[in-house]
């Protein structure tokens, strides 16, 4: 199927390019997100009435996200939630949560606009695509941790499961001496203190 694009789609074109996309795709993304037209001869004389107007709206599209991208990019976010002692979430960090963050700081975004993969499923830094418009992209810093604490020390670059990892392993080693020691005291007998 051909459409016209009606504003810049990454890796198909920019505003009034033909080109042929699968029927799904523009049934169900570009027509009904007002990203492209049918390429049908009517739509053609329309787009090509309608150009100037259709440019001047997609400038000051941009222009708003370029002023959202300022206020948003390189943000960092907190994300408090239950993990285990591995650092592995017993919930996630979904798109939804990630633009509700960002419209609690101040700047309202859509989860749509939020490219993740994949839930965030771990504890630590993650960086977030967030696609303002068709050519703007903002970059945010999701801080998910256990605690406020917690959220403090690895922005400060603390590996928080491995430093706990660390001190259980000194609490083990700890232990095994005071054991030992102990072990050695019985063997003599008892002490003449």
């Amino acid at each position: 199927m051909e459409v016209i694009l009606l504003e810049r789609v990454e890796k198909l074109g920019s505003i009034g390019d033909v080109v042929r996309v699968r029927p799904g795709f523009a049934r169900n993304f570009l027509l009904p997100k007002g990203k492209a037209l049918r390429a049908t001869d009517a739509n053609r004389e329309r787009f090509e009435r309608e150009r100037e107007d259709i440019i001047a709206r997609n400038a000051a599209e941009k222009a708003d996200a370029d002023a959202i991208k300022l206020l948003i990019d390189d943000r960092r976010y907190a994300a408090i939630r239950s993990a285990s002692e591995s650092g592995l979430l017993y919930g996630s960090v979904s798109t939804r949560d990630i633009a509700d963050m960002v419209t609690e700081g101040g700047q309202r975004i859509g989860r749509s606009q939020v490219e993740l993969n994949q839930p965030i499923k771990t504890l630590g830094l993650h960086k977030i695509i967030v696609r303002l418009h068709g050519e703007v992209t903002a970059q945010v810093v999701v801080n998910v941790a256990r605690s406020e604490e917690e959220a403090e020390l690895q922005a400060q670059g603390v590996d928080v499961v491995e430093e706990a990892r660390r001190q259980r392993e000194d609490e083990a080693d700890e232990l095994a001496r005071d054991m030992a020691e102990n072990a050695y005291k019985d063997e003599d007998g008892p002490s003449d203190d």
